[in-house]
């Protein structure tokens, strides 16, 4: 499909009377007191102001919470504890906590098991089993196998916050690169096993960002990419030498706003190096070095306007790129001569967005979107389509898993409220067996997923997926969750979520709009939620709340958001743009203040998605929006739970702590502005199981709770009867 168009239907005028019962019902849920009263509590802890003046490009910025920025200082320690405090106090007057943590127990205390990584005829995974808190890796040789138990972290840490991932697994099977992770930081070490002896090696890497890490065939060494403070950077490291001696390979000259990665191919000749211009990746390049014949890295693709991301195949490299193609197409190259007028187009760009490629069985595994609705295509070495591969309902494929010369692939399926399943698919034949099946307990078909479009303020059409109960009543009643991301070329897609499952149960309806920002319909989508263009992904989260109620789906009373990381930012600038209408809020380990954002942890990744305070266009901007500049006195602002953590080393949690400052000080309504702000989670990631529960049990307690819901028995569907 083509992008959507932005114009002005031609029939507006004559359109616009059937509008106007829809409308009054909008103005009228304006008004409608929220179906709830808050339990008597105390008040917010009092946070001291000393005021801050920066002048930006002429405007003078006031800031009073800046002291909350230093997470370190005693000031800073005591008020986190107050705040959490404070929270914990009013929210232990709430009742049903303990049946959405039940309910929550059994969704999340199931088997979880991860896509297989085969090497030599052995299959490499990660399994949590019920009872654990953490995944284990294993070991499977054949793949009827017996799973045998490789590293296990629970011995690790007694709160069972230390967690393990695979890294890499040479070639033949016998060598492991372990990534281990300490609560939620994003930074991990990696130590190498051998698998026959299980014996661990000397050679160790110490806690850092790592964007790849490749073992040699021979297991004489390995390269592998690290983020230092001067930027991204590729090593070689030999077996049984100190890491410090490693090999500078590549990387100098770019700066820390690029991402190095790279990839190994599979006979290891040679080393795929890609150079992504920050996180959003507009812009990269490939280079490639020629292991056999040795030398530095030469460049494949180099100052074009678009992403590249490649994938080996004996000597040919085929590239997905959007270059010269916004919807994407697919690229080949020989390595032995990849100048690119030698460049073949294998897969050109269609009607559907390609959203990744994969090789495996000497196959090209094509993975579209057609209308946000994944489908995979297949596809010959030299692009001649042999079928497709189909799916039950609408969901999510998860990316193929498998290898140029074997001759099986493994991927994932899930939708809303339809477990994952893992499957694994004979290339040859093209049948496809279930390797791991999820037995979380949801009964599917009592509810119903659909995809409905509405259009944005410039009117531009913007489709949103919604999960509820099958006979929803459409009365303005239902309460209901809008949850968004809007950036970074992140498709969202209908993956299955315990929340979702859980707020379906409980008698809501689930709303996923795929704003702008995303790469749903391609890159233009993309660069249409970006930098100057970002008001766009604000206003389209603002429009599908506008339709949901216009629709009696809900009203303001009963409408709640959620988002996290870039979609914290969303959140933020909802509340702050249009508070009247929400009445409740999960702000999670968000990005708030954008004028200041760019100075801490690794945000200079995101310059390019985002633009910097530091340039005058791009302050102007920033400025417009960011949502810790519009907290105005006085308004009466939804309740806002703003979740975040110490070990987030990705997105500083001083945002979450001078937001909620500024909110408690500002909003004038009732509705409560609280923070849960852990001491060991972080960003994404490596969370104990336990305490998914009890931080998904607190979320799920406060939405309840402001929308006036009682939770439902564990496993029951609410039926209308029983909403307020």
């Amino acid at each position: 499909m083509h992008a959507p168009q932005r114009h002005r239907p031609k029939n507006a005028k004559c359109a616009f009377p059937a509008l106007l019962p829809a409308l009054a019902a909008l103005f009228a849920s304006l008004l409608a007191p929220a179906p709830h009263a808050a339990p008597a509590g105390p008040a917010p802890p009092p946070t001291r102001v000393e005021v801050v003046r920066d002048t930006l490009h002429g405007v003078v910025i006031a800031d009073a919470y800046r002291w909350l920025e230093d997470k370190q200082s005693p000031g800073t320690r005591a008020w986190i504890e107050a705040q959490n405090r404070y929270r914990e106090t009013l929210m232990a007057r709430v009742p049903g906590r303990e049946a959405l943590k039940a309910r929550l127990e059994r969704l999340l205390k199931v088997d979880v098991t991860g896509i297989p990584l085969e090497r030599g005829g052995r299959y490499f995974f990660s399994k949590r089993r019920a009872d654990q808190e953490q995944r284990v890796i294993y070991l499977r040789r054949g793949p009827a196998g017996q799973d045998e138990v490789l590293v296990d972290p629970h011995p690790l840490s007694a709160d069972h916050t230390t967690s393990v991932s695979i890294v890499d697994v040479c070639s033949d099977g016998t060598l492991l690169a372990i990534g281990t992770r300490q609560g939620g930081a994003d930074e991990v070490a990696v130590s190498f096993l051998d698998v026959d002896s299980r014996r661990e090696l000397a050679d160790r890497l110490p806690p850092a960002r790592y964007f790849g890490v490749a073992i040699k065939p021979d297991r004489s060494g390995f390269f592998y990419s690290r983020f230092t403070p001067a930027g991204s950077r590729v090593y070689e490291h030999a077996m049984g030498t100190d890491s410090t001696a490693d090999r500078l390979l590549f990387g100098e000259g770019y700066g820390p706003e690029k991402i190095i990665t790279i990839e190994l191919s599979e006979e290891g000749k040679h080393l795929l190096v890609s150079v992504l211009y920050g996180s959003a990746a507009e812009r990269s390049e490939l280079w490639v070095m020629d292991l056999a014949r040795g030398g530095p890295p030469a460049p494949v693709a180099k100052d074009l306007e678009g992403f590249f991301f490649g994938a080996v195949a004996g000597d040919q490299l085929y590239m997905h790129t959007n270059w010269q193609a916004p919807k994407g197409r697919v690229l080949r190259a020989d390595l032995r001569d990849p100048a690119r007028e030698h460049w073949r187009e294998i897969v050109p760009e269609g009607a559907n967005v390609i959203e990744g490629l994969s090789l495996a069985g000497g196959r090209l595994f094509v993975n579209e979107l057609e209308n946000v609705v994944s489908k995979v295509r297949v596809l010959d070495a030299d692009g001649r389509p042999l079928g497709a591969i189909a799916f039950p309902t609408l969901g999510t494929v998860g990316a193929m898993n498998g290898r140029w010369g074997s001759s099986e692939a493994f991927f994932s399926f899930s939708s809303f409220v339809v477990p994952a399943t893992i499957f694994r698919y004979d290339v040859a034949t093209g049948e496809r067996t279930v390797w791991w099946r999820s037995q979380a307990p949801v009964e599917s078909d009592r509810f119903e997923t659909s995809q409905v479009w509405y259009t944005s303020k410039d009117g531009t059409r913007v489709p949103m997926f919604l999960v509820h109960r099958k006979g929803l009543k459409l009365d303005g009643s239902n309460p209901t969750l809008l949850t968004g991301y809007g950036g970074f070329t992140v498709n969202m897609t209908p993956n299955f979520s315990a929340d979702a499952a859980l707020w379906v149960e409980n008698g809501g309806v689930y709303a996923q709009p795929n704003l702008r920002g995303g790469s749903e319909f391609g890159e233009a989508w993309h660069r249409a939620g970006m930098l100057g263009n970002k008001q766009n992904v604000f206003d389209d989260f603002i429009a599908a709340a506008g339709w949901l109620v216009a629709n009696r789906y809900t009203r303001p009373g009963r409408l709640a958001i959620e988002g996290g990381s870039n979609g914290g930012l969303l959140v933020g600038a909802a509340i702050t743009q249009r508070p009247e209408l929400f009445s409740a809020a999960i702000c999670a380990v968000p990005l708030l203040d954008m004028l200041r954002y760019h100075r801490f942890l690794v945000a200079r990744f995101w310059v390019p998605e985002y633009g910097s305070s530091e340039d005058s266009a791009q302050f102007r901007w920033l400025h417009a929006y960011s949502p810790y500049q519009h907290v105005k006195k006085g308004v009466k602002y939804p309740a806002v739970l703003l979740v975040s953590g110490d070990s987030d080393t990705r997105v500083d949690p001083l945002h979450a702590r001078k937001m909620t400052a500024l909110l408690q000080a500002s909003t004038g309504s009732d509705r409560p502005i609280l923070l849960h702000y852990d001491t060991k989670s972080g960003h994404a990631g490596g969370k104990p199981v336990s305490k998914q529960i009890e931080d998904g049990a607190d979320e799920m307690h406060f939405l309840l709770w402001r929308l006036g819901m009682t939770p439902a028995p564990a496993g029951a569907v609410a039926p209308a009867a029983a909403r307020p």
